[in-house]
């Protein structure tokens, strides 16, 4: 009689389902504590500045702490937390002082990206483009800014990845996500009423890119990235003198 095989250990994840394979386990585990610590941080919710303390994450997230540190380094590499050198960790401060270098970048990416959607033809790619319009357009209506921040940001990446040049798109991926805790200031303003203009806006460049009008298409995004940045200097300028005045 053959020797009947004995099982693979199980263990449970993060959801409390089992998993015979340990490092797929801490996988999940990690993506689970990254994708969450990530919202809350895009959201405000983390403050800039906040502690985000191994041991407590671990209790709350009912994992070891090595998916945890293993959150926290992605985190860091997508610049939304910071190492000290005493080794603690904190939500990254908003570097103010490095907005005018930001916008410019950003401004070419919202050029550069839009006149190549402009120059290509591709169904599929419209149909995204379209879908993450009809969501942003939603949250706004909803006055959901973190639905608003995130629509947004999958419109242009949408835009972007349709124009094709995939270093683009990572970048001006990278420059959206910097982006939101920024945006979720700025809407604070409105009461998260968010002006139909962006929607609008929106719709102007997607019938330049499907008219395939690069010219138009170029005009638009500059003129879109243009007032978003006047606006958010204007309220950082504000926030800045509040602060001196309370500070006198």
């Amino acid at each position: 009689m053959k020797p009947i095989p004995k099982s693979r250990p199980t263990r449970q994840d993060a959801t409390g389902a089992e998993s015979a394979d340990p490092a797929r386990a801490r996988g999940s585990g990690t993506q689970t504590v990254y994708a969450a610590i990530r919202n809350e941080i895009l959201a405000m919710t983390l403050q800039p500045g906040s502690a985000l303390d191994e041991v407590k994450l671990s209790e709350r997230f009912g994992m070891s702490r090595t998916p945890v540190r293993e959150a926290l380094l992605r985190l860091s590499a997508d610049g939304l937390v910071t190492t000290l050198p005493n080794r603690s960790t904190i939500v990254s401060t908003i570097d103010f002082a490095s907005l005018p270098t930001y916008f410019d970048a950003l401004t070419l990416m919202y050029r550069v990206t839009t006149r190549g959607a402009a120059a290509r033809r591709n169904d599929a790619t419209m149909a995204d483009i379209r879908l993450h319009q009809a969501s942003f357009a939603r949250a706004v209506d909803a006055r959901d800014a973190y639905a608003m921040i995130e629509a947004n940001r999958d419109f242009h990446v949408a835009i972007a990845e349709r124009a094709g040049n995939t270093y683009y798109t990572a970048f001006f991926a990278r420059l959206l996500d910097e982006g939101r805790r920024i945006l979720r200031l700025y809407y604070s303003t409105f009461d998260d009423r968010l002006p139909r203009q962006y929607v609008d806006e929106h719709e102007e460049m997607i019938s330049a890119i499907e008219a395939g009008d690069i010219e138009k298409a170029d005009a638009l995004s500059m003129e879109h990235a243009a007032q978003i940045v006047r606006q958010i200097q204007d309220y950082v300028g504000r926030e800045t003198t509040a602060r001196q005045i309370k500070n006198l």
